[in-house]
């Protein structure tokens, strides 16, 4: 997948922006602070309508508007060229492909991958767990229809819950009916879950040998909180921890309290890891995630890379550019102009939210 156009409205410092792109890599250069990042959390919002910064729309909206908007021009594997509006209001959003609305997320799951690299994955190693479930459920909802939909009856079930726990003194029959709904939906996330990081660790396991050597293996793995994955156990262990449950007002046990675990040289990555490993870990990560949206989609997904290479070595950072598909689209920013060694980019200058495009591209040298 390429994408060839990009206009903003109203997005974050944005007040109009636009792009035609051409050739396969594209670099945003400018100051700090100057909406670089912006541009690529409106390119990034393609797949599942999601900004990998926050999860609140207004946020997205630029101050004293009301409305903002995105519309892309794709150039699909499958659907060739392809016209997307995505239109955000601070309660909601549109979208709309090929002028024709589309109101489920499912209808859209999987058709526009793409992987943003971020110096926020960081917290990928170092956050919380919730930090870690979340592009869990972003990595598997943007490719499963199947898991999108049971992640969302297990959210509302779970949610409806939890307000019967916090209100005090919940009714069991009340309790007995969310939890019916919750068993299954919770063991069919568990199983999803499992399968979908047996795949991406392995990609993970073989792009980190790739940033690193040999020698330092690196590993994902799945950490439930609920190790048996059967909607009758789940049941059982919602049933049996109701004081417990109303005692804390929350629900302690389930999917929702799962985790996954990253490790190098088969230690801790978060106790015991370096700096430079855990970057590499977590450029390592999206790389896995950009090869499975390829296996699952068929699609090659647009590479989005924010920045995310100043802190490693030269060695490192020549060979996360040597590991990236050659056939993939690559839109990155920075402060400074890539080096000339890694092919000819198509320059945007960005100052202030505004985006012009230079003249002159950065070859390869002879």
């Amino acid at each position: 997948m390429r994408l060839r156009k990009l206009s903003l409205r109203h997005f974050r410092n944005v007040g109009f922006a636009a792009f035609e792109f051409s050739g396969r890599q594209q670099f945003l250069v400018g100051a700090n602070g100057q909406g670089k990042t912006n541009l690529l959390e409106a390119a990034g919002f393609l797949t599942a309508l999601r900004s990998f910064r926050t999860t609140e729309n207004k946020l997205l909206v630029g101050h004293g508007h009301h409305t903002a908007a995105v519309v892309f021009v794709v150039e699909h594997e499958r659907m060739g060229e392809t016209h997307v509006t995505i239109k955000l209001r601070h309660d909601g959003k549109e979208l709309w492909s090929d002028q024709a609305r589309v109101t489920r997320l499912a209808d859209h799951v999987g058709k526009f991958p793409t992987v943003v690299f971020s110096s926020l994955d960081l917290q990928l190693v170092r956050g919380s767990p919730a930090v870690r479930r979340r592009w869990l459920d972003l990595t598997l909802a943007a490719m499963d229809v199947g898991y999108l939909r049971t992640l969302q009856i297990y959210s509302r079930a779970l949610a409806a819950r939890n307000a019967l726990l916090k209100a005090g003194r919940p009714v069991e029959a009340e309790l007995t009916a969310f939890e019916e709904i919750l068993a299954p939906a919770g063991a069919e996330l568990i199983a999803r879950r499992m399968e979908g990081l047996r795949g991406l660790s392995r990609s993970m396991t073989h792009a980190y040998s790739q940033l690193c050597a040999e020698s330092e293996p690196a590993g994902l793995t799945y950490e439930p909180n609920f190790s048996e994955p059967s909607a009758e156990s789940l049941r059982a262990r919602l049933e049996s921890g109701r004081a417990r449950d109303l005692q804390f007002r929350t629900t302690l046990v389930g999917p929702h309290r799962d985790d996954v675990h990253l490790s190098v040289k088969h230690t801790d990555a978060k106790d015991f890891a370096s700096e430079g490993q855990q970057r590499s870990l977590v450029l390592a990560l999206r790389l896995a995630q950009a090869a499975w949206f390829h296996e699952k989609s068929g699609i090659r997904p647009v590479l989005l890379a924010d920045d995310v290479l100043g802190e490693l070595d030269p060695e490192r950072r020549r060979r996360f550019w040597t590991t990236l598909d050659p056939a993939s689209q690559v839109i990155a920013t920075g402060t400074h102009l890539p080096d000339a060694e890694l092919g000819t980019w198509q320059i945007f200058d960005v100052v202030g939210g505004a985006v012009e495009e230079k003249t002159a591209k950065v070859e390869a040298t002879a």
